[in-house]
């Protein structure tokens, strides 16, 4: 066990300095936001889709962007607008008279990186269209059914809901995303970077640096990180007090929860625990590991009860507080 543990450890800090390439490209176009890069490739090792909240000009369609631009793989940008159609997104059947049969076209959603923009900007059933693609990594049109290219990632950026002209995502494609984050305003010291970079004419140029097949070893280290039974059972504990506060000394929390997490964010939290530890250079998970990314996959999936508005409180309030009380192994 030791030795394969020394070799894993070996294979993560080599593979490491894949990531660290990543992160300067994006470097030179970004200022700052840290946090939003590493869980920005946190969401590219783990394979899970991504959702970025934010109020406009916090650079969060251009780090994606960046990102985007410094792997080697296919990329597209839907702009959701309220005129935007499904097919717009995942294609339609065009007749050829002359032929007298369908043909499907294509929609931008057949890439391997897709840049939602603004999702909450469209109507309900524009966001459903994506439900398929982003749980079965397949698109229904017609009658045929294709499979998306691999790997395929939704890297959606949305205002927030109180801003004028957007709508809420449905609770069933909120759940789909991986990771929530929230990006809030640069450093003082960051934004100074960010006027004597930006206001030049002429922006850094991000190329490619890391491949498909290099993104696939990731993924295969990162799956190979040590998650031990009791890390398993601190996540289950996590997860089931959100739909069962009093069980864990939560009580006060009962009357503010309507719905807790679901057993697919026990899956994500596992996932984004080994990833975030791979990151961090170690070959095990710790309940840290699940401190620091739980916020990101949990905020978006524990559904507040009316009591809590009333209260202005939010998700991560409450999650701050079942961090703080359930039992660390």
């Amino acid at each position: 066990m030791t030795t394969a543990m020394e070799s894993l450890r070996v294979e993560i800090e080599e593979q490491s300095r894949v990531l660290e390439r990543v992160r300067q490209e994006v470097a030179k176009l970004v200022v700052g936001q840290r946090e939003l890069i590493d869980r920005l490739l946190l969401a590219l090792v783990a394979d899970g889709h991504l959702l970025v909240e934010g109020i406009p000009g916090l650079a969060k369609t251009t780090a994606i962007k960046a990102l985007a631009a410094s792997v080697d793989a296919g990329f597209a940008r839907i702009q959701f607008t309220p005129d935007l159609l499904p097919a717009d997104l995942v294609g339609t059947q065009i007749y050829r008279p002359g032929e007298r049969r369908f043909e499907i076209k294509q929609g931008p959603v057949f890439t391997n990186l897709l840049l939602a923009d603004e999702i909450n900007r469209a109507p309900a059933k524009v966001q459903s269209a994506l439900l398929e693609a982003m749980q079965e990594r397949q698109v229904t049109i017609g009658d045929e059914t294709r499979p998306l290219p691999d790997p395929f990632l939704v890297l959606a950026t949305q205002n927030p809901i109180e801003q004028e002209g957007t709508y809420p995502l449905p609770e069933a494609q909120v759940d789909r995303f991986m990771l929530k984050v929230k990006v809030s305003y640069p450093r003082r010291d960051e934004e100074v970077e960010i006027l004597r970079r930006m206001s030049a004419r002429h922006r850094p140029e991000i190329r490619p640096v890391v491949s498909l097949d290099e993104i696939r070893r990731l993924r295969d280290v990162a799956d190979a990180v040590y998650l031990d039974p009791k890390v398993e059972e601190y996540i289950l504990d996590v997860v089931l007090a959100t739909r069962d506060p009093r069980s864990f000394r939560l009580e006060r929390l009962e009357t503010l929860i309507e719905y807790g997490a679901s057993p697919r964010a026990t899956i994500y939290l596992a996932q984004a625990a080994k990833v975030h530890a791979f990151m961090e250079g170690r070959a095990y998970v710790t309940p840290q590991d699940v401190k620091t990314i739980g916020p990101d996959v949990l905020r978006h999936r524990v559904l507040l009860s009316y009591e809590a508005e009333a209260q202005d409180l939010d998700s991560d309030d409450l999650l701050r507080d079942l961090f703080n009380t359930v039992d660390v192994p």
